[in-house]
């Protein structure tokens, strides 16, 4: 479904991305992980046409997405969400959907009337006469990923989706992600609550310093020399074998 063949982006002398690749099936969950500043968000960013790439390509269905804006790659059905939430504060809950929906619908009635219904499938029935801007951060959460939803996409990039949420609420989403697979969407999700990796993923791919460093079940990579380095520095590998340890 999506095929992303060795990605590159260089801003002034740091190296991003660095000869990235990644292949999503349809139907699936994939996770993408790694530490802050691993080049995560920049790679999603190539892929949904905010950043075009320095070389290689992205294939989605065999078309090449490099160079095509992100309301046309929208429009083919693959959507991102943001990581840092920012929805219009002054319209509504149903209104902020509804921005999304116009993707695909122009008439104003029949776009409320899909916010409507993507908003009650996520929870948040209650919420959408309120102002975007009274909402907490869990539901600004919830909006992002409803806005993305309501455009129809096939193929959904999300970015820290659970980012800053209580244990709890992290279950909720989880649920939801899940909700949305079963109902015939494909996932990409840049994510750093391992609870909802582990639980979700069918695949993991692992970043660091621009680099794709594993790939493969989440339990398998979580004993991966190379990801326990990233994530707990030089070292850590050898340190946990010689305790009799086993995981990141």
């Amino acid at each position: 479904m999506l095929e992303v063949i060795g990605l590159s982006k260089t801003f002034g002398g740091l190296k991003a991305v660095q000869d990235a690749s990644l292949k999503v099936d349809r139907g699936e969950i994939v996770s993408l992980i790694g530490p802050n500043g691993a080049g995560k968000t920049t790679l999603f960013a190539m892929i949904s046409g905010f950043l075009k790439p320095d070389s290689g390509s992205v294939r989605y269905g065999g078309r090449d997405l490099v160079g095509m804006k992100p309301h046309e790659i929208c429009l083919i059905g693959v959507v991102r969400t943001f990581q840092v939430v920012q929805p219009f504060a002054n319209l509504s809950v149903r209104e902020n959907i509804a921005v999304g929906a116009h993707a695909r619908i122009r008439s104003r009635a029949d776009a409320l009337g899909r916010a409507a219904e993507i908003g009650r499938r996520l929870g948040m029935g209650k919420m959408l006469d309120q102002p975007a801007g009274a909402l907490t951060v869990a539901g600004r959460k919830r909006l992002e990923l409803a806005r993305a939803l309501a455009t129809g996409p096939d193929l959904l990039l999300l970015d820290e989706v659970m980012a800053g949420l209580t244990p709890t609420e992290v279950s909720e989403v989880v649920n939801l992600v899940r909700g949305i697979q079963e109902a015939g969407t494909t996932i990409l999700l840049i994510e750093h609550v391992m609870q909802a990796v582990m639980s979700l993923s069918d695949r993991t791919y692992v970043l660091n310093q621009g680099r794709m460093i594993a790939e493969g079940t989440p339990k398998s990579i979580t004993s991966t020399p190379e990801v326990i380095e990233a994530y707990l520095g030089h070292g850590a590998a050898a340190r946990i074998a010689a305790q009799g340890g086993g995981g990141a």
